[in-house]
């Protein structure tokens, strides 16, 4: 199963994965830092890693380990 895994410790809610996500409203909600919601909607396309200006992102596609 897919896992998007967000470093709470290094994130500072800067809004960047939610404004690049194609599926923004369904997958993350945005707060003092950034949280997924639901990755049933997520087309793994990692831009949300990429915009992360802390590196906070990790994505972890199925048969890849944590």
């Amino acid at each position: 199963m897919l896992q998007i895994l967000v470093d709470e410790d290094k994130c500072i809610g800067c809004g960047n994965c939610y404004d690049i996500c194609p599926k923004a409203a369904k997958i993350w909600k945005i707060g003092s830092v950034a949280h997924i919601l639901d990755l049933r909607y997520c087309h793994v396309c990692t831009l949300c890693a990429m915009e992360c200006p802390v590196d906070c992102i990790k994505i972890i596609r199925p048969g890849e380990k944590a």
